[in-house]
């Protein structure tokens, strides 16, 4: 730091009048701040006059502004440096000559400064790196590197070293250390702390992958090459194309693509064969890789042309090619992937090849069906080859694709009779009846729709002269083809027969059967089961889904006999009955035991879920529910649960306790077994009062307590005024009223008074009710006797 410490000093002549006095006595300033001291003088100077640390007098400038007045003088130093330090004195003088002082002492310090720092700093990898960070202070700053939140230490950075210039030194430096660094000062004295954020970018040299390197193409044929010369490197390098030490640019001849990676020669010619090279180059470097271009004159396959033949007679096909040398030809037949060369044969002898002088002829004796498709001429020679492809054609007489020739129908139903036929070429159809053409716009009973290879006679009979033998004939150049279909009358179906009846109950009964042996010519679309009660006369039908053999008979009368029979529908309409069977629905009984599952219910409750069960018959009337406490000698308590709940809630249970549960189940049969059931009530939840209140105020509180308070001597007095005729109420009642006769008035107030209080809902520890009409709980004594559960305690 530059600076100077000293002291004021004041010279006063001794019985001198004039005094001179500075703001301050001592001032410091940072590099680059402003600030400005005020010199007052006491007395009668004449004037007032600044001198710098040299002793020279200051004169105003824009550096150092002097603004005196009167008896005061002011000294500003703008944007002050180094060199403003040191003790500045304010002099004043009258007109005796007499003189009088004053000092301030300035010290001006440099504050942390980071110069020049750039960000980002390039290098190549590999290089050693210098991360430059210019940074001044007075007193010189402390110096810290850091990168990923770690500071930069022999310990954890081998080759990374923080120079005695506060730079950052990386040897070797790699892709890998690319990143953000943190070049950080700190002045220890002043508490003073800043940094900067500099990014490292490292440059690689570019790196050429070449994926072929050299290339063959034929000339003169119109094909195109294409050089593929991939360049790896940070920044993405440039790549550019160079032949016989030109730059390749884009033309008609040559085409780049994917940022100059790949060439493409177009139209090749025989003079550009040769070396191509590939050069890349970025900040990093060049690279530089050469490719060749090897150009033949390759077998051409000048003659090859598709052939048509018919079925069973024979084919020749031929295919001619050039080029130097003159290439050896194969073929390759498509359907099977066989190839066949020059003096080659099928096993079967259908099939021989014969070739001389670039010609190749393949014969085909007895030509199929099989033969049609494509085959393949391939031209090779040790330049390289040509391969062209023809299609065999093979026509052949008309061919059937449906042995279906029966069909069913019935007076006025319509029926559509198809026949499809292959042909090559496509075959032209015909139908007749008794030699007569059937027309396709034609009145009567029979029409026909044509489409290509298929023709659809659609018949809707009405004699029996529409039923009988249609023809169809098939005909092209190549050939005539019949098929004769036959058009029947159908039938309604036979009779099902194995009828049984399965999971009878006293209302449900499953029958099943087995279908008919005929169906009748047209398929069975749904079955008929009827049944009746063996004294009734009417009788009741249930269609079976679709084509099930299995119906399910509903709404039975229990403990009753029925017949039952089973026919068949189709669309020509309903077949005879099966044999009568006769079952008996079961009798009504008592329900079978419930099934109970348990689920934990909200405070001291248990829910219990009931699970439908056979109910004997009859709706289950309700459920009786009896449960007591496991571990102590208790009576049952008792709850009726009607029939169509599917729960039972019990209430007012004890915590941490085990219980005992047992449940019949009533129809107007009777009682069913009973089913036994045990759980467990968990511990008392840990709520205390301050959990209860935290919400309430202290007012809001006591108001609870007066009102619980209050109810509690209601509840009191009604108890006092039905059970014992005293109290409050009894008394207002007795000075309203008057007197009446003692033991009639009090029987029927006891009566009363008994009836309303049995009226009273039950309510839980929130207040509400929650005990309705169907789940009173009672409890049952030993002598029969029946009491509330309030009574009940209070015994």
């Amino acid at each position: 730091m530059h600076c100077l410490s000293l002291f004021v000093s004041r010279t006063v002549a001794p019985n001198a009048v004039l005094q001179v006095s500075i703001s301050l006595n001592k001032a410091e300033l940072s590099v680059g701040e402003s600030k400005f001291f005020t010199c007052t003088a006491i007395g009668e100077p004449v004037s007032l006059d600044w001198y710098n640390p040299q002793g020279e007098r200051i004169v105003s400038s824009q550096h150092l502004v002097l603004h005196t007045g009167g008896v005061r003088s002011r000294l500003t130093i703008y944007n002050a440096n180094v060199e403003d330090a040191g003790i500045y004195r304010c002099q004043a003088a009258d007109a005796n000559g007499q003189t009088q002082e004053a000092t301030v002492v300035v010290e001006i310090y440099q504050k942390l400064t980071f110069r020049h720092v750039q960000s980002p700093q390039e290098f190549r990898q590999g290089e050693v790196a210098e991360v430059v960070c210019e940074v001044i202070s007075s007193p010189v700053p402390i110096m810290s590197w850091f990168y990923n939140d770690m500071e930069i230490t022999d310990q954890h950075y081998n080759r990374f070293q923080v120079l005695a210039n506060n730079n950052l030194q990386i040897h070797k430096v790699a892709k890998t250390d690319e990143g953000v660094y943190r070049c950080e000062a700190r002045v220890e004295a002043r508490g003073e702390i800043d940094f900067r954020d500099i990014v490292v970018i490292v440059n690689v040299p570019p790196v050429l992958s070449v994926p072929q390197q050299s290339f063959n193409a034929t000339a003169d044929n119109k094909e195109s090459v294409t050089f593929t010369c991939r360049a790896y490197g940070s920044p993405d390098p440039e790549v550019t194309w160079h032949r016989r030490g030109k730059q390749i640019e884009e033309s008609e001849q040559y085409s780049l693509k994917v940022r100059g990676t790949t060439l493409t020669v177009r139209n090749i010619r025989q003079d550009d064969g040769g070396s191509y090279s590939c050069k890349a180059s970025n900040k990093a470097g060049e690279a530089e890789q050469e490719l060749f271009l090897k150009v033949f004159v390759q077998p051409q396959i000048t003659q090859l042309r598709n052939v048509t033949a018919v079925e069973d007679s024979a084919a020749m096909i031929s295919c001619t090619a050039g080029g130097e040398p003159l290439p050896e030809i194969s073929w390759r037949r498509a359907s099977d992937g066989k190839s066949f060369a020059d003096g080659d044969k099928s096993l079967d002898g259908r099939v021989e090849v014969r070739g001389r002088h670039g010609k190749s002829m393949l014969t085909i004796s007895g030509v199929k069906l099989s033969d049609w498709g494509r085959f393949d001429c391939e031209a090779l020679s040790w330049i390289g080859g040509h391969q062209k492809s023809m299609f065999l054609d093979i026509e052949y007489a008309p061919k059937f694709q449906s042995n279906h020739t029966i069909y069913y129908s019935w007076e006025g139903n319509p029926v559509n009779i198809s026949c499809e036929v292959m042909a090559n070429p496509q075959a032209s159809l015909l139908w007749k009846k008794d030699r007569q053409t059937i027309s396709t716009e034609g009145p009567g009973s029979a029409r026909v729709y044509n489409s290509e290879g298929r023709s659809l006679l659609e018949v809707t009979p009405m004699s029996d002269r529409d039923f009988g033998r249609y023809n169809c004939t098939a005909r092209n150049n190549i050939g005539v083809r019949y098929q004769e279909f036959i058009l029947a009358q159908a039938d309604v179906p036979s009779n099902p027969y194995s009828v049984r009846l399965s999971s009878v109950s006293q209302r449900v009964a499953t029958v099943t059967f087995m279908k008919p042996d005929s169906h009748g010519g047209v398929p069975i679309g749904h079955y008929l089961v009827r049944y009746k009660d063996v004294g009734s006369q009417d009788w009741r039908d249930v269609r079976s889904h679709g084509v099930q053999t299995v119906v399910l008979l509903t709404n039975l009368e229990p403990n009753t006999t029925y017949e039952v029979r089973v026919a068949a529908v189709n669309g020509k309409g309903q077949g005879e009955f099966s044999r009568t069977e006769n079952f008996q629905t079961l009798p009504i009984r008592e329900p079978s035991p419930p099934v109970v599952h348990g689920q934990r219910g909200v405070g001291k409750a248990y829910r219990l879920g009931l699970v439908k069960q056979d109910d004997g018959g009859m709706p289950i009337v309700e459920y009786i529910v009896k449960y007591k406490m496991q571990e102590k000698d208790d009576q049952w308590m008792t709850k009726l649960v009607p029939g169509m709940n599917d729960f039972v809630l019990l209430q007012h249970l004890q915590w941490n306790t085990r219980y005992e549960v047992e449940i019949t189940a009533r129809n107007v049969k009777g009682l069913s077994e009973p089913t036994y059931f045990q759980f467990s009530m968990p511990q008392r939840p840990d709520i205390t009062a301050d959990s209860l209140f935290s919400g309430l105020g202290l007012g809001a509180v006591v108001g609870l307590g007066l009102a619980a308070l209050l109810l509690v001597l209601v509840a009191v007095d009604v108890s006092c005024f039905f059970l014992r005729q005293c109290g409050l109420l009894m008394c207002i009642t007795k000075k309203l009223c008057g007197k009446k006769s003692a033991t009639s008035s009090k029987s029927k107030d006891m009566e009363e008074g008994k009836a309303a209080y049995l009226k009273l809902p039950l309510k839980e520890e929130n207040g509400k009710e929650t005990l309705k009409t169907d789940g009173i709980e009672i409890k049952v004594h030993g002598d029969s006797s029946i009491l509330s559960k309030e009574e009940d305690s209070k015994a």
